[in-house]
């Protein structure tokens, strides 16, 4: 029951999803209609998740993955590649094309944690579950405020169940948690968006 529990978790709360909705979320937020809102939505999602998701399930049929989201460490340096080059690409339509603001910024600091995850990759099996769950809710606090606290709660959520599928220690699921948030704020500081 517990690991059916978890892997639950872990399926509902991955990192395709957690990025689809906060690319939506702050399409509608940062968007003068919502015409242009689902625009956006759309650019974004078939320049980042929708190619990755589809070149995972892609590896996970030839055998070149062991599973969807619970790999090996070394299996993961493809994967972490391709969505750093696809996110090179992506944040420069995002810039080249005077997107959203929002949405703008948030691939910049995506991008840096991709980049970031893929060097601590090489060497550590650092929790990319809790990296999005972590750098989506603290997206969501600094652009919504109070609103977006109740998402904090997705947090222990995630990080029992990479723990409890034995994906993840507890040093690595903090690690990618902290990592992500502090990038996450560091770059929306950077770019003045907290108030």
């Amino acid at each position: 029951m517990r690991e059916r529990t978890a892997r639950l978790i872990s399926g509902i709360l991955n990192p395709f999803l957690i990025g689809a909705v906060v690319i939506a979320l702050l399409s509608f937020k940062d968007s003068p209609s919502t015409p242009d809102a689902l625009k956006w939505a759309s650019i974004s999602l078939a320049i980042s998740v929708l190619p990755v998701l589809v070149v995972v399930i892609w590896l996970v049929r030839q055998k070149k993955l062991d599973a969807f989201y619970d790999n090996q460490r070394k299996q993961r340096n493809l994967v972490y590649v391709l969505a750093s080059g696809l996110g090179v690409i992506g944040c420069g339509l995002m810039w080249g094309l005077k997107a959203p603001e929002l949405l703008t910024v948030t691939f910049t600091a995506g991008l840096v944690e991709l980049i970031v995850f893929m060097g601590i990759n090489f060497y550590w099996k650092i929790s990319l579950h809790m990296a999005f769950v972590a750098g989506g809710v603290t997206v969501l606090c600094l652009v919504y405020g109070v609103a977006a606290t109740w998402t904090i709660v997705f947090l222990p959520l995630v990080a029992w169940a990479r723990i409890e599928l034995k994906q993840h220690s507890l040093s690595q699921v903090v690690a990618g948690a902290l990592l992500a948030g502090v990038i996450a704020v560091g770059i929306f500081a950077g770019f003045r968006l907290i108030v």
